[in-house]
């Protein structure tokens, strides 16, 4: 199938980073058809990476985050459709069915609907309103510094120590808050970083104050009884937690339960080829998306959720759109994210996992400072650094030219 005709129409479900940098792309790249953004959000495209942090904090007001304002939507030609979630999409037909019934056509679709936050099983009844609280919207984080500010001493507790239960557990510290830090595995983040790293990892809560509890799992949240309200968290071995705010950051699913029907192949994400078409004429980008990441001269259906790809993504799906999936250029790109927590910014390329071989290359995790280096299969798979960046950038082009193990150990002593 050739690319989209410059006459035609597109509908980019999703208004977040990923579906705006494919808005943004069209446009840059001369595409004068319709763009109608679907987004379930009343609000334009913001960034999130600042929810758990600065404008949780209070140090950035919320416009400070937005990608979109209405100048800038209207100068690029967008229909609106904000404050609507799909619920229905015929990929044969490409028509996305939303909320109050309404049917949109396009001859391109691009889903870039993201990812929702896991909940908790038996706190369906429980809300903001109780002090439970998840994080993934501009919302979610105003009204999460409401309820953290609403006291002079608000009891915290965090569930789950990954980036984001970490990074807000950090913000929750700085703003005087009395926070515990509640984590299943035994050491956190062990599953992404190693037990070495993750171990590093630990101590940094208990060096600001906040009480972390491994191998912890939790049994149940209930209201608290007495006037004064709040939540108790019971933990799997018997003992509770009461607090006034219980923040649940255990990961997320991707949003994809709207497609079920459509057509799509549908597997932990919206399975593509490298890309990023999910059918013709329809791609996917960001969080939701899992395609054929083809490196180290192999391939691997992969679903990765960081800022950087997101963005990376949407503008590669619009390109791949406007060039036709015969002649678009695959999607390949070296991830890249980082977290700051307690005032210190970690730093990763690639794709590490829990079981890869570490090897600290540079630096310490004594003296706090490294870089380190995850490989597999005789492959150099990702580096990680903290306060050193620029040796951290050093390593990117081994990591693009699919380094041997052994070259990127070599390469490190020189």
């Amino acid at each position: 199938m050739p690319g989209i005709a410059n006459d035609d129409a597109v509908v980019v479900v999703g208004a977040s980073l990923a579906g705006w940098r494919a808005v943004e792309t069209l446009r840059a790249e001369g595409f004068e058809g319709d763009i109608t953004l679907v987004g379930e959000e009343l609000h334009l495209p913001y960034d999130r990476p600042p929810l758990s942090k600065q404008v949780l904090a209070g140090t950035w007001p919320p416009e400070r985050v937005v990608l979109a304002d209405r100048h800038r939507s209207s100068a690029l030609r967008v229909h609106e459709v904000l404050g609507h979630r799909a619920v229905r999409l015929d990929a044969a037909a490409r028509q996305i069915e939303i909320d109050d019934g309404t049917v949109l056509a396009g001859d391109a679709i691009v889903l870039a609907t993201g990812a929702s936050p896991r909940r908790l099983p038996g706190t369906e009844e429980l809300g903001p309103h109780d002090g439970l609280f998840t994080l993934r919207t501009l919302d979610d984080s105003l009204a999460l510094r409401s309820a953290l500010t609403a006291r002079e001493s608000c009891r915290v507790v965090v569930i789950g120590a990954g980036f984001i239960g970490a990074e807000v557990a950090s913000t929750c510290a700085a703003l005087g808050c009395q926070v515990t830090v509640l984590e299943a595995m035994e050491i956190p983040l062990a599953n992404v970083l190693g037990p070495q790293i993750g171990a590093h990892c630990a101590t940094l809560h208990a060096d600001h104050g906040v009480d972390l509890r491994t191998g912890a799992g939790v049994a149940g949240i209930q209201r608290a009884e007495g006037a004064h309200g709040g939540l108790v968290v019971a933990l799997s071995g018997g003992d509770s937690i009461e607090a006034h705010v219980v923040v649940v950051g255990i990961g997320v699913l991707p949003s994809v339960g709207w497609l079920d029907a459509s057509g799509l192949t549908v597997e932990n994400g919206v399975v593509c080829d490298d890309r990023l078409f999910a059918a013709e004429g329809i791609v996917a980008a960001g969080d939701m998306a899992r395609w054929n990441w083809r490196h180290d001269g192999r391939e691997e259906l992969i679903r990765i959720e960081h800022w950087q790809l997101a963005a990376e993504a949407g503008v590669s799906a619009a390109r791949s759109l406007l060039a036709g999936r015969a002649d678009a250029v695959p999607f390949n790109p070296i991830p890249y994210f980082w977290s700051d927590q307690f005032d210190i910014r970690f730093q990763v390329l690639g794709n590490p996992g829990g079981t890869d071989e570490v090897k600290i290359v540079d630096g310490s995790l004594d003296e706090g400072k490294f870089v380190a280096l995850f490989g597999r299969a005789g492959r150099l798979r990702a580096v990680m650094a903290i306060g050193k960046p620029r040796q951290l950038m050093g390593f990117r082009p081994l990591l693009e030219a699919g380094s041997s193990w052994d070259d990127a150990l070599t390469h490190a002593t020189k």
